[in-house]
């Protein structure tokens, strides 16, 4: 599932045609966007097939893909009472093949290449897509018509019965999250009962698991017909080829009866109501609701800008008032949830530890009230639209993003190019409109939930009731007739999927380099589709430059950088990235840090002064250090809280062994004893010690030319100069253990339990790198490798079920992870290592199971380079792990020179069952007994933070 949130909105205005907008300059030197910008075009043609179905089509021939995204119009919202979350499960049964491919939908997907692929349900709409090669065309719409068409045939008890299994396993992994159930308790309090969106999309356990095959059938029937769905083809292809492929493949489709269509209904409350629920959370957290307008209404365009200023960013007034003066929260966030009936406009609160919940509600009150009574202000306003702005100008280079914008507009206003409207109406919003819409919809009739820390009984797991019915609720109207008729297909699905028989090659920037007087490295890649450059300083060192240090000093310090430099305070830096249109990040992964800056071409030069400014003097104040450790040991806790966060940060030092780089937890936050006692000086001594000119890279994407980037990097980075020398690194080599060995940590009351099993593989560095990835993609890396397919499709004990590998410069670790519901864990951990002993045993991988990965690999690199950010992320790679600039203009042949041989031997270096690392995070008085039984090794109980349970052998 997935929701429809501000950043999405305004991702959804984005297109590809952006050019630069007209800009002026403020008082302050610092650029802001006129009024009178122009709204950037995503152009597209629509037309409608005699069964009823609607086509858009827009052009996008930058690269030889074609994004395919189909949307039904229907989703939990029209689930009658008793049958809540049959929207979701038939999304999944969707997966389960057709009557014309009696087979796992993804198989032939992975073999074409496909990215971007999956289905997801929500209140108003459910979706499918994928982005294929543009040869891989007919395939998709074979297979999507197929299963539009001719599903019924293929769909029986066993397929209901298996991903029935699988939708109650997604809904306890989410449950067994920290506050995994609020979503459900405030959509069931914001609503009446009565209303269709009153219940979640993923439904209750009592009516998944009543769910017949008749409900499937006679859901099919009423919602996949052809009048009720929306096919958008963005992409290299021609309005002409969309309209022949169309008919071709769903012109027989019926259209479907008419649909009973809810109406809008918002709902709003007159008073404010509140409820209080207990969780396994480290903190308190406030959350508070307001019903507000229709996604299709202008006044939600007036509401987003009202979000944005009260809690969107670190400037916003809540931000501001909480974190900064009053030092009350740890981070704020106010956003929109939207939807067609009514959205849903929520302010979200981590309260800070030891503070009293009310004194927090006391100071929102109080900024709620003076945003009410005055409105935003100008320069506000003017910020949040120049951030809108500059998300047009980047564009949208992912084609699935840009069927997704049109998708909507479609399906919901009947209006492909609703984005533009909804431009228009941000762009001319003013504080007095702003402060209308808020003084309307969020001054009254709130609903405050607060989720406190504690235990968590059966009580609390136990169905809510929420908000009563109501009158008003008005009747469903049913969808336009339509003169609707199919159309004859030549198409012979008995021949079975098309064969792809033709892939279009990878186009991807020849590298250029340069150097800055200083010596540093410059790494071009130019990319021209846009009017915007991103920019990284690569920084050899990363978490594993915490060895000696104390643990998190990376992290950290990296993390202070925009927080304030000798001449700007924080807040300033954050309103100038605004003003500017800039996005600024600094952090590290295991063995780099890096600083980034994504920019638009006519604000480059102010954009790279702010850039440089924070990298080169930042001011470590201690009053930004103690707001950051406050929130960073929060996050800590956190953490601490989450089943994959808690193994994460306990299997690495059990991997390597005290004192090695890599020991530590993987998240790079620390422990909660290092970041209390970490001081400026230790900041500043990383800095000097890592972050310096002799130790970085410049990589550069984009809308520029060497001869252009060098000398305004050099302006600011030339003259840069350090002393001393960058510390040397000691990776070592790690010895595997000599038995298995399971350490177990205590979650009481958990739904599910968290499998993690690991061993150490060679560096990404290694010679044979690429054969123990494909090993690593046959095994657990894709939705039809083996962990997968055994406990996710044959045992449905799982959502899923992987294996991955965490790239470093030494050895990285192999990890296999499951989370299991807990009556399932002990025979997971069985199959689990089942799987682990026949892959290197009696059953290595197959030939058509090393072909498939390395065919798919090859034949998605189209689709994986897209983007300027995927073009930066390999740039980052190449770098990092020393890789010739051609790096991947030759990964096909590279890919393709792979041996059965090589792969299987990839297997046997690294998968040794005898020598497995187990940590399973459960509930123990349920899951330890018979994890016992299974005779794995030696047994520990650890706690939250790796350290031995007294008496918990």
């Amino acid at each position: 599932m997935t929701k429809t949130p501000l950043a999405l909105l305004i991702a959804g205005l984005l297109s590809l045609g952006a050019g630069a907008l007209p800009l002026r300059v403020a008082a302050d030197g610092v650029a802001v966007a006129s009024a009178a910008a122009q709204i950037p075009q995503l152009a597209y043609q629509r037309f409608t097939l005699p069964n009823g179905l609607t086509v858009v089509v827009h052009e996008d021939h930058k690269a030889p893909v074609v994004a395919v995204s189909i949307w039904y119009h229907v989703g939990s919202s029209y689930e009658p009472k008793g049958k809540t979350g049959f929207a979701h499960l038939f999304e999944h049964l969707m997966f389960q093949g057709s009557e014309n491919h009696k087979d796992e939908y993804f198989k032939p997907f992975e073999l074409a290449g496909a990215t971007d692929m999956n289905g997801t349900t929500w209140l108003d709409r459910t979706n499918y897509f994928e982005t294929v090669p543009t040869t891989a065309l007919d395939m998709a719409l074979w297979m999507e018509s197929d299963r539009m068409g001719h599903l019924l045939g293929a769909i029986g008890q066993p397929q209901l019965d298996e991903q029935r299994g699988v939708v109650q396993n997604e809904k306890r992994q989410g449950e067994n999250q920290p506050y995994g159930r609020v979503s459900e308790l405030i959509q069931a309090e914001a609503f009446p009962a009565n209303h269709p969106y009153h219940h979640d999309t993923i439904g209750s356990m009592a009516d998944l698991n009543a769910a017949s095959l008749d409900d499937v059938k006679q859901w099919f029937r009423g919602y996949y017909g052809a009048a009720n769905t929306v096919l958008v083809l963005s992409g290299d292809i021609t309005v002409a080829q969309a309209k022949e492929k169309a008919q071709k493949y769903f012109g027989d489709i019926a259209p479907g009866p008419q649909v009973p269509r809810p109406q809008v209904w918002v709902a709003p409350r007159q008073q404010s109501t509140r409820g209080t629920m207990t969780d396994n959370v480290a903190q308190t957290r406030i959350y508070r609701e307001w019903n507000v307008p229709s996604r299709t209404s202008d006044e939600l365009n007036q509401l987003q800008l009202a979000a944005s200023v009260l809690g969107g960013s670190k400037t916003s007034r809540l931000y501001q008032r909480l974190v900064y003066r009053d030092k009350l929260a740890d981070s704020v966030s106010v956003d929109i949830d939207q939807h067609v009936l009514a959205s849903m406009f929520q302010l979200q609160v981590d309260v800070k530890k030891g503070i009293d919940p009310a004194r927090v509600e006391a100071a929102i009150a109080d900024e709620w009230a003076r945003f009410l009574k005055d409105g935003p202000t100008a320069d506000e306003l003017a910020r949040v639209k120049t951030e809108v702005r500059a998300s047009f100008v980047r564009g949208l280079e992912r084609v699935n993003t840009q069927a997704t914008i049109l998708a909507q507009g479609q399906l919901y206003s009947g209006d492909p190019g609703q984005y533009e409207r909804d431009f228009k109406t941000l762009m001319a919003a003013t504080p007095a409109s702003v402060k209308a819409a808020a003084d309307r919809w969020i001054s009254h009739g709130d609903y405050t939930l607060t989720v406190v820390p504690g235990k968590v009984d059966a009580a609390d797991m136990a169905t809510v009731a929420g908000r009563p019915a109501a009158s008003g609720a008005p009747a469903p109207k049913l969808s336009p007739k339509g003169d609707y008729h199919v159309v004859r297909s030549d198409v012979d699905r008995a021949k079975g999927v098309p064969q792809v028989e033709r892939f279009p090659d990878l186009t991807f920037p020849a590298l250029q380099r340069g150097k800055l007087a200083n010596g540093i490295q410059v790494v071009l890649a130019e990319r021209h589709a846009v009017p915007a450059v991103q920019i990284a300083l690569q920084f050899a060192g990363g978490y594993a430059a915490d060895h000696g240090r104390k643990l998190g000093t990376s992290s950290f310090t990296m993390g202070m950088l925009d927080e304030g430099t000798r001449s700007l305070d924080s807040v300033e830096i954050a309103k100038r990235k605004q003003r500017l249109g800039a996005m600024i990040n600094t952090g590290c992964s295991l063995d780099a840090c890096t600083a980034s800056l994504n920019a638009l071409d006519d604000q480059l030069k102010p954009s790279l002064d702010l850039f440089a400014d924070i990298v080169r003097h930042p001011a470590f104040r201690d009053a930004d250090v103690a707001r950051v450790r406050g929130q960073w040991l929060a996050g800590i806790a956190q953490e601490k809280s989450q089943p994959v966060g808690i193994a994460l940060r306990t299997l690495p030092p059990l991997l390597y062994g005290e004192g090695h780089p890599y020991a530590i937890p993987f998240t790079g936050s620390g422990t909660e004893a290092s970041i209390r006692s970490l001081t400026t000086a230790d900041m500043r001594a990383f800095m000097a010690d890592y972050i310096r000119p002799d130790n970085v890279t410049i990589l550069v994407a984009g809308d520029t030319t060497l001869d252009k980037i060098v000398p305004q990097l050099d302006a600011v980075f030339g003259d840069w100069t350090a002393s001393g020398k960058v510390p040397p690194r000691y990776l070592g080599k790690v010895a595997p253990p000599v038995h298995p060995r399971v350490f177990l940590v205590d979650r009481p009351g958990a739904q599910q339990s968290l499998i993690l099993a690991g061993e150490l593989a060679p560096s990404t560095e290694a010679p044979n790198n690429l054969p123990i990835e494909t090993m690593s993609s046959a095994f657990g890396g894709t939705f039809t490798s083996r962990l997968n397919m055994n406990l996710r499709e044959d045992k449905h004990w799982a959502y899923g079920a992987f294996s991955f590998l965490r790239e470093a410069k030494g050895q990285r670790p192999f990890l296999m992870y499951a989370p299991v519901q807990t009556d399932k864990t002990a025979d997971s951990v069985a199959e689990i290592l089942k799987e682990a002993r026949g892959v290197v045993g009696d059953k290595p991988l197959t030939a058509a199971e090393i072909d498939k990965i390395k065919v798919g690999d090859v034949r998605s690199l189209p689709g994986s380079y897209q983007t300027t950010a995927a073009v930066m992320g390999a740039l980052q790679n190449i770098a990092l792990y020393h890789r010739p600039d051609d790096y991947v203009q030759t990964l096909k042949s590279r890919i393709d020179a792979q041996t059965d041989a090589q792969v299987n031997d990839a297997a046997k270096e690294i998968i040794h069952p005898s020598q497995l690392t187990w940590v399973i995070v459960g509930d123990l008085s349920k899951i330890r007994a018979p994890l016992e039984k299974l005779d794995l090794g030696a047994m520990q109980v650890l706690d939250a933070d790796g350290k031995p349970v007294a008496g918990g052998k």
